[in-house]
């Protein structure tokens, strides 16, 4: 397998579907999947025709967690290195300005649970399993597990998943609102790229700020208010905001450009 290999992405429309593919390893995030995951994220951010994300994993399954044959004591400085590459996967996941979506199939364990977490939409196929297995082996939630794991299923059920790491089935994700729908099985992609093809039509200066408010904006009253007033002053003055405008006027549906 090539290195650009372990990472696949291909579009639909507007989406772009990124696969870890690393089958034979349940799609472990290894080391260069990490460093091929950011490089490709970048690309993505940085293209126009790009205006969703899924991530999704190769072979029936979405990511096993970390590569337990890569797993060392290591010197802390040298253990910080590399867990500041996976913390820069997750906040570009987070701060960037594409909405995120996951499709999962199988296994979503570790830091494939803290990937499902992060993400704006989450679809499970019916037979997916869910673990927040790192207290296994004597760690923590990485990959922005800790800022987004309680901000999804509250704290009390976020304790429970990261200090027992038990295995829960999809219904019980959807129960805690780890996952927004449940699918048959072998369907996770292509409902994932339908709601990612729903977030890929919105207009993409509002959606960008959308998630910046909501991820960012919202731990204090004045911290809210501040960023509704600044972005809503943005958002009024842009070429998307006049175009819905003359749409509705002309009964007809706007063709959003992101400017």
């Amino acid at each position: 397998m090539s290195e650009d290999d372990i990472i696949q992405v291909r579009y639909e429309g507007n989406v772009a579907i990124m696969t870890m593919n690393y089958s034979e390893r349940r799609n472990a995030f290894n080391l260069r999947m990490r460093e091929t995951m950011y490089a490709r994220l970048l690309e993505l951010e940085s293209d126009d025709d790009c205006r969703a994300i899924v991530l999704t994993g190769a072979g029936g399954n979405f990511c096993s967690g970390g590569d337990i044959s890569e797993m060392a004591q290591r010197p802390i400085v040298t253990g910080r290195n590399r867990f500041d590459l996976v913390t820069r996967i997750f906040k570009q996941l987070v701060s960037g300005p594409k909405p995120f979506i996951v499709a999962v199939e199988g296994a979503a364990a570790g830091c494939g649970l803290s990937f499902v977490a992060a993400s704006d939409y989450a679809v499970a196929a019916s037979d997916a399993k869910f673990a927040c297995s790192f207290i296994n082996v004597g760690l923590i939630p990485d990959s922005g597990g800790i800022w987004s794991l309680p901000r999804k299923v509250g704290y009390r059920r976020a304790m429970e998943l990261a200090a027992l790491g038990d295995t829960h089935d999809a219904e019980a994700a959807l129960d805690m609102q780890l996952i927004n729908k449940v699918c048959a099985p072998g369907k996770a992609l292509e409902e994932a790229v339908a709601v990612a093809q729903r977030f890929a039509a919105k207009p993409p200066v509002a959606m960008a700020l959308l998630r910046a408010a909501l991820h960012l904006g919202n731990e204090s009253v004045d911290g809210a208010i501040n960023m509704e007033i600044n972005y809503m002053s943005v958002l009024q003055n842009t070429e998307d905001y006049a175009e819905a405008a003359r749409a509705f006027m002309e009964k007809r549906k706007p063709v959003f450009t992101g400017r």
